[in-house]
This record gives structure tokens, C-alpha cells and sequence, in this order.
């Protein structure tokens, strides 16, 4: 079932089920099961909602402006160079071989963006890039999480495209600056629940530049694994239903392109992963 946050029809938030075209309103504006997806989650609803939600009102998806799938979560912890391809790529292969711990920053929530909303390119910056990514949100608090127990602790995954601007981002040795502009978090279109994607190492990940295929690897090519990742993270913070864990981008990256795939304003940039559909958004240039 693909579950999505949106703008209602009165332009106040909401979310619901999308499924064959249309939107179901299941927030405060419809059935008013949650106030928000995040809160869906928090409340255990997530991915137990049955048929009844045909008696929503509903919209054409096309005429739905989506949101972020957690529109407001508490964190969002990001990984870097997490994927061999991606190490590959950046000359580190060798250094992690070593590495006994994920490279971590954090992301805001208010950089987030939406399916088919502006990736917002800000005229500071002149390497701004795409990281196709599989982000997880969490289902239920853990803190100290066992590797064996992590995957009881995933609500649901989507697609995420952690868009970077580089020379913010490695002017110094720590990367917040690069990734937390406004409008660069690319997080949707659906959340989707753990129970119906089975092996998520299973899935392909895709990246595409208007239509170019950028990156392409299956999140079995992860160095780091879901439960190593949940394992880690909860050692040193407690994670709370909504957060969101986004898991490492492939190779493929503009940066390391020759000649360069870095984004130009009008750039369109797809991020498709199996069973979790396709987001989309078109770079925009602003101050």
C-alpha cells in the first residue's frame, strides 16, 4: 500500500493512501485517522489501514500536491559513502575496508521537500549534485537496538534523493552546510510499509537525469546494513517512530563524473526504487 503525505483540497496537510490514480484522505481532512502520517505512524495505524479507506474522499493523484513523506520528523540521520560503488568512485574503497562505524551527518527537517516539488539550487553554490537514496522511518523507540531486532523497529521505506551542494559541503570536514539548504531533501512520493516489500535487499535503486541513468545498484550493495545502521545509531541517540534513517547513495554521483554530471537549473532528476515508485523533482535556481 503506498501511503503519502499532501495538501488537501482546502490547502491545509494531510495524507493518505494512493492507489491506481487516486488519493484517499485518511488525515483531519478526510476519515481524520491522524493528524499527520508521522503521527500515523507514531499511533501504530500505519500499514493496518484496510479497505475502509475507499470511503475517504478522494482526488485524482494528479491534482494532489505532494509533501515529504514525514513531513516533520524529529531526526534524520543520513550516511555517507555507504555504498561499495560510491566508496569505489571516491578513492576510499581501500580506507573502509578499516572503517568500523557508518559516516554520519544529520539533515533538518525543513530542508525537505516533496514528489514533484522544486529542488530549490542556490545561487552560492556552484556543484550542486544528486544522491539517490533509500531512506527508512522508524517504527516504534528503540535505543540500544540489537542487530537481530533492528528490522522490528522499521515502519516503512521510501525513496529520498539527498541533493548536495559540494563546495559547502567539503569546504571544511564536517558536511551540514552542503546538505541542509532549503528545498534539497527530496523525500517521497510514498512511505510504504515494511510487510509488503519483503527483502529489501532485494530492490534496485535508479537515478536518472533527464532520462540519463546516473546510478544504478541494488541495496544489497550497501557496506553498511539496515540492522548494522539501526544498531549503531541507537548506541548513541534513541530513535522514536517518525525518525528517519537515509540509508547511503550508489556510485554514480555528478561530482565524479568526467565530464562533469553536476545539476544545472531545469535538470530533471529521478530517483526510482523498487516497489516504492518514482520521485521526481526539477532543479530551480534561487537566491
Amino acid at each position: 500500500m503506498n501511503y503519502a503525505s499532501y495538501v488537501a483540497a482546502d490547502g491545509s496537510h494531510t495524507w493518505g493512501i494512493v492507489s491506481e490514480g487516486t488519493a484517499y484522505d485518511l488525515g483531519p481532512s478526510g476519515l481524520n485517522l491522524a493528524p499527520s502520517l508521522g503521527a500515523a505512524v507514531e499511533r501504530g495505524i500505519f500499514g493496518t489501514v484496510g479497505e475502509e479507506f475507499r470511503n475517504a474522499p478522494a482526488r485524482p493523484e494528479a491534482e494532489i500536491e505532494f509533501l515529504p513523506s514525514i513531513t516533520h520528523p524529529g531526526k534524520i540521520i543520513c550516511i555517507g559513502v555507504n555504498y561499495r560503488s560510491h566508496q569505489k568512485e571516491t578513492g576510499k574503497a581501500e580506507h573502509q575496508k578499516e572503517q568500523k562505524a557508518p559516516t554520519i551527518f544529520t539533515r533538518f527537517a525543513d530542508s525537505q521537500m516533496g514528489h514533484l516539488q522544486p529542488a530549490q539550487m542556490p545561487a552560492s553554490t556552484n556543484e550542486f549534485d544528486y544522491e539517490g537514496e533509500m531512506a527508512l522511518v522508524i517504527g516504534k523507540e528503540g535505543f540500544h537496538v540489537a542487530e537481530a531486532d533492528a528490522f522490528d523497529h522499521v515502519a516503512g521505506y521510501a525513496a529520498y534523493n539527498d541533493f548536495s551542494a559540494r563546495d559547502w559541503q567539503l569546504a571544511a570536514t564536517q558536511w551540514t552546510p552542503g546538505k541542509n539548504f532549503p528545498g534539497t531533501g527530496g523525500f517521497g512520493p510514498y512511505l510504504v510499509p515494511a510487510a509488503d516489500l519483503g527483502d529489501v535487499n532485494e530492490l534496485t535503486l535508479e537515478t536518472r537525469v533527464n532520462g540519463d541513468v546516473r546510478q544504478k545498484a541494488s541495496v544489497a550493495d550497501l557496506y553498511f546494513t539496515i540492522p548494522q545502521l539501526i544498531s549503531y545509531v541507537t548506541g548513541f541517540t534513541r530513535l522514536s517512530p517518525g525518525d528517519v534513517i537515509v540509508t547511503g547513495t550508489p556510485g554514480g554521483v555528478g561530482r565524479f563524473m568526467v565530464p562533469s554530471g553536476l545539476l544545472s537549473a531545469g535538470d530533471v532528476v529521478e530517483v526510482e526504487i523498487t516497489g516504492l515508485g518514482t520521485l521526481r523533482n526539477t532543479v530551480e535556481l534561487v537566491d
